[in-house]
């Protein structure tokens, strides 16, 4: 289903009432064996048309989800962890974040001091006990349509790990200095 000839109000509503749908399917099922994913499209465009994340924190937060998966690589929500920072007093406290800190859509493969960098900005608003690592959306979304090369992607995934393992490397230090 295309939403593209509808305001954001109305897609908002339909955003409500599928969160709704999905709670009720969810009830009975621990908040904590679920994941939930939010994505503007798994292709390399220009992506003028989506949504804001601001307009779907709300919605986004409403899931009985613990895990929330959202994309921050791309670089027409790249600048939208602000939202997470400026709203952090909304995110309900069961939530863990899974910011994309890979484009799964680009054979650049990103630096791992980026990726700690995109991390950190949410470490330092929820902890680092409530943010995983994770990519903008998968590398398999359709099938036969691979765009970007299995080789690359194995890569941004290494990276991923490395840029991971950057920020936690900071914090013990930190740590370390105390015990």
């Amino acid at each position: 289903m295309l939403f593209n000839d509808l305001s954001d109000k109305e897609f908002i509503k339909i955003a409500n009432s599928h969160v709704e749908a999905l709670n009720y399917a969810l009830e009975g099922i621990n908040p904590k064996n679920v994941r939930v994913h939010i994505c503007w499209g798994n292709y390399e465009g220009p992506h003028i048309c989506d949504i804001s994340m601001d307009s779907m924190f709300s919605t986004f937060m409403s899931v009985n989800a613990n895990y929330l998966l959202f994309e921050t690589s791309n670089p027409r929500h790249a600048h939208e962890w602000t939202i997470f920072e400026n709203r952090k007093n909304e995110i309900p406290e069961d939530k863990i974040l899974i910011p994309g800190v890979i484009d799964s859509t680009t054979n650049f493969v990103e630096h791992p001091e980026l990726v700690a960098q995109r991390l950190k900005r949410f470490t330092n608003i929820v902890g680092v006990e409530r943010v995983i690592a994770g990519s903008d959306c998968g590398f398999g979304t359709f099938a036969g349509f691979g765009a970007v090369d299995p080789e690359i992607a194995f890569a941004k995934l290494e990276t991923l790990v490395k840029g991971a393992a950057i920020v936690l490397n900071k914090i013990n230090k930190y740590y370390s200095f105390f015990f």
